[in-house]
């Protein structure tokens, strides 16, 4: 049951889960990296396991930070580039589509095209909104408009445009052809045809010839994906008796959010990355409790390093979510008030494949107060394997949220 002046904090460490790792001793990059806070916390609370991503649907952090949530994507899911366009404050008619616009980098080795990048070596927003706004000129064409976003995230909406292509987002095919993921159906024509178009732009653009010049990776083509029409939420309120807020540096996340009626702040210096404003972030979410009962706190940095493949930026990446951001709302709530943490990834991103699978993933839940303690006294470490052997196993992942903010995790209740 919801308890009166209870806090309650989601904390979200994006594509955390890995497998083991033979550099590691066989260990996870989650059990290898020193977590001082996290291990603390497990001590005090549960661990256990849950499936974020539903059979049938790609492991993407849309349909995976929607179930966490608490809201089931078979019912609720329409597409990612949709939500995307909520946090952007892009009103979309009934019939537009939007999709998701990466700067990435393509690469020609004789007669093959790789996808060599998916971030354009993480391209500056600055950069890119000018490349992004240069399009809309070069590209002129009535029916679509490109939307400048963060980095290399950016958004094309198609008035009265169609859903029917089957396309894969970039960060699933890095450094391998990208022949046989061409687009493909009846929309796909179009779809390489406006790709192809900006493909002639960006080649010679004084931005990208500036990178190349210093070793940079150039944002040398637009790849479209993630497709989808205008969703309908209810919001956290309806669905919880909850108010709250979601702080994130990505607009997938902050749309979701804020079609569940949540405030959505953007931080200052937040990136997405290794050099994200932790601190802002810690920041923005304990203001939001000053005035409500919820914040869900979106770290991506470690779902980047996981598609970069390098280890040593996994670990940091999780070292630094322990040590700025957990420990940071950890210390800040201890003490004050009745609080409840839910810690989890929303999806495995493997070093070994760099992209994302719907394997279960571990979850961590605590309260001051110690109900989870009482109900389940004995509990493994916050990890893979610790989770995998924990009598918490939830399948229907979007059942979660409210078994968490209820503090109802008995093992009984969750088979």
């Amino acid at each position: 049951m919801f308890k009166a002046n209870m806090k309650y904090v989601v904390l979200v460490g994006d594509g955390m889960a890995d497998e083991n790792i033979p550099e590691l001793g066989g260990k996870t990059p989650l059990e290898f990296a020193s977590t001082p806070h996290i291990d603390k916390i497990s001590n005090m609370g549960v661990v256990g396991e849950v499936k974020t991503v539903p059979d049938g649907f790609q492991p993407g952090s849309d349909v995976a930070n929607l179930t966490l949530m608490g809201y089931d994507p078979k019912q609720f899911y329409t597409g990612r580039a949709p939500l995307e366009a909520v946090s952007m404050g892009i009103d979309l008619d009934s019939d537009d589509v939007a999709y998701r616009c990466n700067l990435v980098t393509l690469e020609v080795l004789g007669l093959t095209i790789f996808m060599r990048d998916f971030t354009a070596g993480h391209i500056s927003s600055e950069d890119a909104k000018v490349l992004i706004e240069g399009l809309n000129e070069h590209l002129y064409d009535e029916d679509i408009m490109f939307y400048p976003g963060v980095s290399y995230r950016h958004l094309m909406v198609w008035k009265s445009g169609s859903t029917e292509v089957t396309l894969t987002p970039p960060h699933d095919i890095l450094d391998q052809s990208i022949a046989k993921y061409m687009p493909k159906g009846p929309a796909s024509q179009k779809i390489i045809k406006w790709t192809t178009t900006a493909q002639i732009y960006l080649k010679s653009h004084p931005i990208n010839q500036a990178r190349m010049s210093k070793g940079k990776n150039p944002a040398n083509s637009v790849w479209l994906w993630g497709q989808g029409k205008k969703p309908d939420l209810p919001t956290f309120k309806e669905l919880y008796n909850l108010s709250g807020g979601v702080i994130s540096a990505v607009d997938l996340v902050k749309g979701i959010g804020i079609l569940a009626g949540f405030k959505a702040p953007r931080v200052p210096g937040a990136t997405g990355y290794l050099d994200t404003n932790y601190a802002g972030k810690v920041v923005s979410a304990l203001k939001i409790l000053e005035e409500n009962d919820f914040v869900f706190i979106h770290i991506e940095a470690p779902d980047e390093a996981g598609h970069s493949g390098i280890l040593e930026d996994k670990i940091r990446a999780i070292e630094d979510f322990d040590r700025h951001v957990v420990g940071a709302i950890f210390e800040a709530l201890q003490g004050k008030q009745p609080f409840r943490l839910l810690i989890l990834p929303d999806h495995p991103t493997p070093l070994s494949i760099r992209t994302h699978t719907s394997g279960p993933v571990p979850f961590l839940a605590y309260d001051s107060m110690g109900i989870f303690k009482k109900q389940v006294p004995i509990s493994g470490p916050f990890s893979e394997p610790g989770a995998a052997k924990s009598p918490l196993k939830i399948k229907e992942g979007h059942r979660l949220m409210k078994l968490w903010l209820n503090g109802n995790l008995e093992p009984g209740v969750l088979q």
